[in-house]
């Protein structure tokens, strides 16, 4: 009788079939990024050039964030669904308090004269411990009362929404109700666990 071999399997290619694969797999597999806040921020001061002037208390809109995510704006307690009514109005500054914003009339091209609040700025602050959920939602909160003041501008200047304004109407909505959110340095104020 014959002897019979056994026949070899070839794994020598083995090791290039697995790599193959795993090109495969990470090429075809989706990776989740988490999104970041997007804001433009403004260029340093050079060092040659003097500081700018202080800003005035009442141009301020002081929004703190605690350890246990709780809002203190303008030193009261807030719920956070308060939070863009309050935005708005100090922006907006619709009964030219003597506590709130300046009012200004300045000259907007595409718009002309208009009463505005220039120097209001809105001045966030959050606790080292304060929960990223927290700190995102009252980012999207200052957000809003910024864009829904600009969408009622662009209804009642243009008669349309401000997504459907041009680039240079929508520069000179902004212009009328430019951004300011200052976010100060995180820190410990009180509430830890």
């Amino acid at each position: 009788m014959a002897r019979r071999e056994t026949p070899e399997v070839n794994a020598g290619s083995l090791a290039d079939i697995a790599f193959l694969l795993l090109i495969f797999f990470l090429m075809t597999t989706t990776m989740s990024t988490d999104a970041g806040l997007g804001r433009t921020l403004p260029p340093p001061i050079p060092p040659n050039e003097d500081p700018p002037p202080p800003i005035r208390e009442r141009n301020v809109f002081e929004v703190l964030i605690n350890a246990n995510n709780q809002l203190l704006v303008e030193g009261k307690p807030m719920d956070l669904k308060e939070l863009k009514d309050a935005a708005k109005e100090f922006i907006e500054n619709p009964m030219n308090l003597e506590t709130m914003p300046e009012k200004t009339t300045i000259e907007v091209e595409l718009i002309g004269p208009i009463t505005t609040t220039p120097k209001a700025v809105i001045s966030l602050q959050n606790d080292r411990g304060t929960q990223y959920q927290t700190y995102l939602a009252v980012q999207n909160e200052l957000q809003r009362a910024y864009s829904e003041l600009r969408e009622q501008l662009a209804k009642s200047q243009f008669n349309k929404s401000y997504s459907e304004l041009s680039t240079d109407e929508q520069k000179a909505v902004r212009e009328v109700y430019p951004q300011k959110i200052s976010e100060a340095e995180p820190r410990n104020v009180g509430g830890g666990r």
